[in-house]
C-alpha cells in the first residue's frame, strides 16, 4: 500500500478546493443522458535551494485515477512520462506511480508531467429518501463499522469535546438518517464557511475556531458519525465550471500557486444509512441550501449533478497532518510546486433528424423495409425478364 503517496496527492490538491459562492453552474432537472469531460492535470516542479530534490521517494510522483462508479467511468487517456506501476492506496483509490526521467532534481532545475483523463457521467438519482423509510443503527453491517469506525486519519473519535457534542446531538436517536440531520443543522448553525486555508483543520480545531471550508466540516461529520457507530469516510471531487472561468491562487509564500480553468476542487462527506447504502452528505454546496431542508445536504449535494466527477476516498489517511508536512518540506528546502487543471466538457453530438427523431425512428424503420422489399421485387423481376428466351416470348 501506498500511504504517502496517496497523501500528498490529496494535500496539494486540497488546496485547489473551490469557493462555493463564486461558482456558476446549470444544474438540469432531467440529465437524461451521459455527460463527457477530459481533465488535464499539469504539474511543475521547481527546485529553488540548495540541495537536490529526491524523487525516489514515491509520494511526489503519484497521481490518483478518477474512480469507476455506478454514476461515473473514468479513463487515464495519456501522461507526459512513463507510468511505472498502477495500484490501490490504503484509502483503496487506484492510483498511478510516474516515471521520471531523472529521479533527481538537483538546484535551478525544474521538471513537468500532464496527465489527462476522460470521464463519462452518467445520469444520477437520490429517490425515496426519507426518514420514515431510513433504518436504524442495529441494521448497519459489522464489517463496515469494523472498516470505518476508526480513529485512523483525522477523525478525532477518541476527542472529549467532539464525543460529547455527537452523543449529545444524537441522543436516544436509532433512526440513522435522523441522526445524520441531526449533525448537518447543528453544523449548519454553528460552523461558519470559510474559504479554503492554506492547511486543513482537525474536527476539534473547526468545533473551537467555530468555521471551515468544505473539507473541514467534513471531516467535522465523519467524526461525529463515526462516534455514534455510523461508518463515514470523505470524498474528493471536480465541479465542471460554465463558461470561460479561470482562477489562479497561491499559498505557502508562493511555494504552490494553482491554476485552474472551468474546474474547482470539493470535498463532501459518504455517509452509509441503511437501507440505502452510501450517501453523499454535503455541508457547504448544496443545491437549494440547508435553511429549508437539511436533507438537502444529501439529495441536493453537489456531487447530484452529473458535472461533479467523483475522484477520490478519504477514509483512513490523515492528509490533515501530511498537509501541514508537505508544507513544512517544501518551505524548509527551498521546493516550490506548479499546478494547473483544466476542466473540458465534450458537446454532446446533436441528432441529425432534430428534436423528437425519436419518436419517427419506428416509422423511418418501417419505410425502409417497405422500400427494401419493393427494390428487391424489382430487382428479381428485372433479372427474370432478362433470363427469358426469344421462344419463349413467342410461347406467350
Amino acid at each position: 500500500m501506498n500511504k504517502k503517496a496517496s497523501a500528498f496527492c490529496i494535500s496539494l490538491l486540497l488546496l485547489s478546493t473551490l469557493a462555493f459562492q463564486n461558482i456558476t453552474i446549470v444544474r438540469s432537472t432531467t440529465e437524461e443522458e451521459e455527460t463527457e469531460y477530459y481533465v488535464k492535470s499539469t504539474v511543475t516542479y521547481s527546485n529553488k535551494g540548495s540541495k537536490a530534490w529526491n524523487f525516489t521517494e514515491r509520494e511526489d510522483r503519484t497521481v490518483g485515477l478518477f474512480m469507476n462508479s455506478s454514476w461515473q467511468t473514468g479513463y487515464l487517456v495519456n501522461s507526459t512520462v512513463f507510468i511505472e506501476a498502477i495500484e490501490n492506496d490504503t484509502d483503496g483509490n487506484q492510483i498511478a506511480v510516474l516515471q521520471f526521467p531523472e529521479m533527481l532534481l538537483d538546484p535551478g532545475e525544474n521538471i513537468s508531467y500532464a496527465v489527462t483523463y476522460r470521464v463519462v457521467s452518467k445520469p444520477r438519482t437520490l429517490d425515496g429518501i426519507n426518514e420514515t423509510a431510513s433504518e436504524s443503527l442495529d441494521e448497519i453491517p459489522e464489517p463496515l463499522k469494523e472498516r470505518y469506525l476508526g480513529a485512523e486519519g483525522p477523525w478525532l473519535v477518541n476527542d472529549t469535546e467532539l464525543r460529547s457534542l455527537a452523543l449529545n446531538l444524537a441522543g436516544n436517536e436509532s433512526n440513522v438518517l435522523t441522526i445524520i440531520k441531526n449533525f448537518v443543522s447543528w453544523i449548519a448553525e454553528n460552523i461558519n464557511y470559510t474559504e479554503t486555508h492554506e492547511v486543513p483543520l482537525y474536527p476539534n480545531e473547526t468545533l473551537i475556531e467555530g468555521k471551515g471550508d468544505c473539507d473541514d466540516q467534513a471531516i467535522l461529520l465523519v467524526t461525529l458519525s463515526r462516534i455514534v457507530g455510523i461508518p463515514a469516510f470523505i470524498q474528493i471531487g471536480a465541479i465542471y465550471k460554465f463558461g470561460s472561468s479561470l482562477t489562479k491562487t497561491s499559498y505557502w509564500g508562493n511555494h504552490v500557486t494553482s491554476v485552474q480553468k472551468r474546474i474547482g476542487w470539493h470535498g463532501w462527506a459518504m455517509v452509509y444509512i441503511p437501507p440505502w447504502g452510501w450517501l453523499p452528505v454535503d455541508l457547504t454546496y448544496v443545491f437549494g441550501g440547508l435553511e429549508s431542508n437539511s436533507l438537502n445536504a444529501i439529495t441536493n449535494a453537489a456531487v447530484t449533478w452529473q458535472g461533479t466527477i467523483q475522484y477520490m476516498n478519504i477514509s483512513q489517511t490523515d492528509y490533515v497532518a501530511s498537509t501541514r508536512e508537505t508544507k513544512e518540506f517544501l518551505l524548509a528546502n527551498g521546493f516550490y510546486v506548479s499546478l494547473e487543471d483544466e476542466m473540458i466538457e465534450v458537446p454532446r453530438q446533436k441528432n441529425l433528424f432534430g428534436e423528437g427523431a425519436e419518436r419517427l425512428f419506428p416509422v423511418i424503420i418501417i419505410l425502409a423495409a417497405v422500400l427494401l422489399l419493393a427494390s428487391s421485387y424489382i430487382i428479381t423481376r428485372r433479372l427474370s425478364r432478362k433470363e427469358e428466351t426469344p421462344e419463349s416470348l413467342t410461347k406467350s
